[in-house]
């Protein structure tokens, strides 16, 4: 349940993210820039989540890493395809 929770909250901050895009510069463009600026913004909190399931759930990072590989990979796929089909807007 809270891997799903997580993963929506990425997809809610790309959302987000290409919204402020498209209201800074009113253009596909800007919100290309935006995705592209969400993914390093959602590595940091996905590896954020994984060091607290570490640290504090008392996971190992074993079965974090799976974890973490599903939580970043989901968002981060679909930036890079809004991206692409922006791209060639």
């Amino acid at each position: 349940m809270h891997v799903l929770l997580v993963t929506a909250g990425g997809l809610v901050l790309l959302g987000v993210f290409v919204l402020f895009g498209w209201l800074w510069a009113a253009s596909a463009t800007g919100m290309v820039v935006a995705a592209k600026l969400f993914m390093p913004v959602w590595l940091l909190i996905a590896c954020t989540n994984m060091w607290v399931g570490v640290t504090h759930a008392g996971y190992s990072v074993r079965d974090e890493a799976l974890i973490l590989l599903i939580v970043l990979m989901v968002p981060v796929l679909l930036a890079t395809f809004l991206t692409r089909i922006l791209s060639q807007a």
